[in-house]
């Protein structure tokens, strides 16, 4: 289908931002919509099937509408993967220091919902479905409404696959690195002073999960972040850190697991374990749910075919090499019955 739009009245600047710096946006439409599109001035085509030409137009219209300035590339790219967004107003409002802060999927809304209800909370999906930075935004809203004490943010201190060896430096310095994504998303939500004040009142804490054991955490609200490297027994040590007036939330990517190949997932164990444990909400987040660039949902879901492929190889792999053993014990033995002699009559002398 090709539809045409007239742009009216034309405005040269808005027309420069919808389409941005040579013509970026209109690309990244295009990539991900797989359509084509072509403009002179004001007169914009859209080629390609119909539902995908039809969306492509009113992204177009929706950008045109809010290019009075300059339109940053992250503000096309949530369009783009908003399709299955809530209506706005669905899902907590969370007061962070980001106003325009709301869920972007259906699945992202339930998560937030799930952290607000219940005490124990574990968010499992791939990279970029906002997992650890929806989860530290319900933390800082918590600590602006006093309704916890502080923050504590821990993850465990596994390399993606090297061996980083000693760092220098004192031991904050040492597990600094491991860390960095959690202090990105606290400097996003809170700003750096901010952050900082909060350390220097205790009221925000960031520690490697070796820490944790032999504590007990009261009024605060306790992240386990890349909870796929923890080990069945890590995981149970820090679920048992939960005090009172306290929320926890883990997260992570079980398609993205470091530990060595012969050791069990403590997220993976604690999904199977803790599923009908009442008080206790799981949430799956899926490639659908993904707000980065539209690639990665792409990447993501290759990964999850090759990896569904692998599996299926092997398990015919398996099969296939016990078919013999299985044909030899159900199969009658070449010899068959013995056999018999007939009697022999003897002769009376």
């Amino acid at each position: 289908m090709i539809l045409r739009h007239i742009f009216s009245p034309p405005n040269n600047t808005r027309l420069g931002h919808l389409c941005g710096p040579t013509d970026a946006h209109l690309r990244s439409i295009e990539a991900a919509l797989e359509v084509r599109i072509a403009h002179r001035h004001e007169q914009f085509k859209v080629d390609g099937p119909k539902a995908k030409a039809q969306r492509a137009m009113e992204m177009l219209q929706a950008l045109y509408e809010m290019a009075a300035k300059p339109i940053p590339d992250e503000v096309v790219q949530l369009m783009l993967v908003g399709d299955g967004a809530p209506e706005p107003g669905e899902g907590p409002s969370l007061s962070t220091r980001r106003a325009d802060l709301k869920p972007r999927s259906v699945n992202q809304a339930l998560y937030l919902d799930n952290i607000a209800q219940y005490d124990i909370t574990i968010g499992i999906g791939p990279a970029g479905t906002g997992k650890t930075y929806l989860a530290v935004a319900a933390a800082v809203d918590a600590l602006h409404r006093s309704a916890v004490q502080r923050i504590v943010l821990t993850r465990p201190a596994v390399e993606a696959g090297e061996r980083l060896g000693f760092l220098p430096g004192d031991l904050n310095q040492k597990v600094d690195p491991y860390l960095r994504p959690l202090y990105d998303a606290l400097y996003d939500l809170m700003g750096f002073e901010q952050v900082q004040k909060a350390f220097e009142r205790q009221a925000l804490e960031i520690a490697p999960l070796a820490f944790m054991r032999g504590r007990t955490l009261n009024n605060a609200f306790v992240i386990l972040d890349e909870a796929q490297n923890t080990t069945p027994e890590q995981m149970k040590m820090f679920l048992t850190r939960v005090g009172f007036g306290t929320k926890a939330v883990i997260t992570g990517d079980v398609s993205q697991i470091d530990l060595p190949k012969a050791q069990l997932s403590g997220l993976i164990d604690a999904e199977r374990t803790l599923r009908r444990v009442e008080g206790i909400a799981i949430t799956r987040l899926t490639s659908a749910d993904i707000v980065r660039h539209p690639l990665v949902a792409r990447i993501v879901d290759a990964y999850d075919e090759a990896r569904r492929l692998d599996e299926i190889a092997a398990a015919a792999a398996i099969g296939a090499q016990a078919l013999p053993t299985l044909i030899e014990e159900v199969s009658p033995s070449r010899g068959g019955l013995p056999k018999t002699r007939a009697p022999t009559r003897r002769l009376a002398s």
